[in-house]
């Protein structure tokens, strides 16, 4: 049987959002199909990452995705994915192979205010474990994957997990 065109064609990631005032990096696996189609971090209208973050601050959602940008800007959170490259059938995160990393450890080197990395979803956590060693100076975030591909916790309860993004946000 021959593969699909579209599961051999790699996946790129975008350029990572992070300027001088980060303290925290928020890591994805891969931009999505929906990501990428509109070359938008969390572009799905499901995915709860965009709600998840205007209201761990008391914040409605700017649609304007540039004001979505300086909204996570001025709250000291910076957005890259593990993967620079990878392939990937759709959007599912366990169908990630042959993936390249982002040079993440660079960019920690060049943004050393950034103290905390937090995960958005295992498959996020298990590949920078994968292709990254863990630093003694920064705290890990696990938190619970804002993809609509992960409905097994509701808006509540991501909610109630991601708080722990603003505490760590908070003590830094």
């Amino acid at each position: 049987m021959k593969a699909s065109t579209e599961s051999s064609i790699p996946k790129r990631s975008f350029p990572p959002i992070a300027d001088a005032r980060a303290r925290v990096l928020v890591l994805g696996t891969l931009p999505g199909e929906e990501s990428l189609r509109r070359r938008e971090y969390y572009a799905h209208p499901r995915n709860l990452f965009w709600p998840i973050v205007f209201a761990l601050f008391g914040a409605t959602p700017a649609m304007n995705y540039a004001e979505r940008l300086a909204f996570v800007a001025a709250r000291r959170i910076a957005l890259w994915d593990v993967c620079e490259l990878a392939e990937r059938e759709a959007s599912a995160d366990a169908a990630i192979r042959r993936e390249r990393p982002n040079a993440i450890d660079r960019l920690l080197d060049t943004h050393p205010l950034i103290r905390a990395v937090a995960f958005n979803g295992s498959g996020a956590r298990r590949l920078y474990d994968r292709h990254f060693a863990r630093r003694a100076e920064l705290a890990y975030l696990a938190l619970p994957s804002t993809s609509p591909a992960h409905a097994r916790l509701d808006f509540a309860a991501k909610l109630a997990r991601w708080t722990a993004l603003r505490e760590a946000l908070s003590g830094l």
